[in-house]
């Protein structure tokens, strides 16, 4: 059974940073792409970082050079670094598990941390 598990949620003001962390199980971790995803209030869901198994990664042009991603295949997680918070990026942030580079959403979803930003 997968299972996919976030923290480190929560309230930041404007400007300040976050780390999200995802452990898994039930899968072969170091050979599974790796996924941030969020979705906001009224919104769809939407990709926010990805790195694939040999360590490449893609960012949303709306979080890139303020988000990073990064896996530790030793300890079966992967983060997600979030500097200069901004309020739209008020959302609930989802660890995702399966994708690759061409489709990163793989089928595999943790159960969601919130995260709220104020200005």
């Amino acid at each position: 059974q997968v299972q996919l598990v976030e923290s480190g949620g929560g309230l930041v003001q404007a400007g300040g940073s976050l780390r999200l962390s995802c452990a898994g199980s039930g899968i072969i971790f170091s050979s599974t792409g790796m996924g941030w995803y969020r979705q906001a209030p009224g919104k769809q869901r939407e990709l926010v970082a990805f790195i694939s198994v040999g360590g490449f990664t893609l960012y949303a042009d709306s979080v890139k050079d303020r988000f990073t991603i990064f896996r530790n295949n030793a300890q079966k997680t992967v983060s997600l670094r979030m500097n200069s918070l901004k309020p739209e990026d008020t959302a609930i942030y989802y660890c995702n598990a399966g994708g690759t580079l061409r489709t990163p959403a793989g089928q595999y979803w943790g159960q969601g941390t919130p995260v709220t930003v104020y200005s």
